[in-house]
């Protein structure tokens, strides 16, 4: 609430100076431009009155009224025509506002516009120009990342559903083998059972991805803040992973202090330690060690999560937070998820005001999560 009291309150102070900053430029151009026309007003008016002086001097006519006329009102000409330069000045710059407001709403038209064109406004707006203009570029690439994730999830949903052939066809063949063969060994009947039921916790996988992509758009995450122990959630979640850890000869080593607390979400939070340890897991080299470290000080709670695995190359690191990313394309591979696990980690943190990092570098690469005191 702070936050967004803070963001308005900034909103209407930047619209209040470029008020201001508007206002005195409109000021300043029409006290030059009526100074301007002053002064040569009255210069002209002076040479008037002395050519006129010069002509009624030899009485020349048919002018002579008309000279004479001037030249004994020369006062009277000069204050007439400022006021009448002045109305004609204050009409003019009284209007400018309002052909700058129609010069935005023009403008405004073009900042979806697909064209790579930038906006261009008067010299008075370019504080509005820059603006737009950064409005424009954000949108395009708002867009394009938008564009981009639809497309990775619907080619995710097609390699889902085409994978989801696989598993079941194989689960209906062996239950079917099971049924129709009367004397199976029972050896070829555990065989059986044991690949089905791997077709299947595949299969569920698969699902759970479908779930997870529903989920995710779906859902507007929230937090339910409560305190918790850090060190034992650490520890508990480090301990419900040993199966896994064991599938590849894996050891765990949690750093951390005793009792640290901490303010968050915990069912989500701790999604977020889940995702970033299976993501070790899966992307580490066999029989190696995870490293899992939990240090706090006044402001804040950091959490590493560190394997050795190959190294993962920066054009991916720039994009493994991205929605639908996944670092192996390949969908015959177990690592591979629906590529939502790190996003919904990142916007987790974030909710949480803090910050998830990456680093890969000689075989190594680390998870650094940032959690403010809150």
């Amino acid at each position: 609430m702070n936050k967004n009291t803070s963001q308005i309150n900034k909103r209407n102070n930047r619209m209040k100076n470029f008020k201001r900053s508007l206002f005195i430029s409109i000021l300043v151009k029409f006290i030059i431009t009526v100074s301007i026309s002053f002064i040569l007003t009255f210069i002209l008016l002076i040479l008037g009155e002395k050519v006129s002086r010069l002509f009624v001097w030899y009485g020349n006519e048919p002018l002579y009224p008309i000279y004479s006329l001037i030249a004994n009102n020369v006062f009277f000409f000069f204050v007439f025509a400022l006021i009448v330069e002045f109305i004609v000045i204050f009409i003019y710059y009284w209007s400018k506002p309002l052909g700058y407001l129609e010069e935005i709403v023009k403008a405004t038209e073009n900042i979806y516009d697909s064209k790579d064109e930038y906006i261009q406004l008067s010299t008075e707006l370019v504080e509005v120009e820059n603006k737009m203009n950064q409005i424009k570029i954000n949108v395009e690439r708002n867009q394009r990342i938008a564009k981009e994730a639809e497309q990775r999830k619907n080619d995710l949903i097609v390699y889902l559903a085409h994978d989801l052939k696989t598993p079941l066809t194989s689960v209906i063949g062996y239950l079917t083998l099971l049924r129709d063969e009367g004397q199976i060994s029972r050896e070829l009947q555990e065989k059986y059972i044991s690949i089905a039921l791997q077709k299947s916790e595949r299969l569920e996988n698969l699902i759970n991805e479908f779930f997870e992509i529903t989920r995710f758009n779906l859902s507007n995450l929230s937090l339910e803040l409560s305190r918790v122990n850090l060190t034992r959630m650490m520890e508990q979640i480090t301990f419900e992973f040993q199966p896994m850890f064991l599938e590849k000869n894996l050891k765990c080593n949690l750093l951390a202090e005793p009792n640290i607390m901490i303010k968050c979400d915990v069912d989500k939070i701790q999604r977020v330690f889940d995702n970033l340890l299976r993501n070790a897991i899966n992307y580490s080299f066999e029989d190696d060690i995870i490293e899992v470290s939990v240090t706090q000080n006044s402001k804040e709670t950091r959490l590493k999560f560190r394997n050795h695995g190959n190294t993962i190359p920066e054009e991916k690191l720039n994009r493994i937070f991205e929605q639908f990313y996944r670092l192996d394309t390949s969908r015959g591979t177990k690592s591979g998820g629906a590529g939502l696990g790190l996003a919904i980690a990142k916007e987790i943190v974030e909710l949480h005001h803090g910050s998830i990092t990456v680093f890969s570098e000689d075989e190594v690469i680390e998870f650094e999560v940032i959690l403010p005191i809150l």
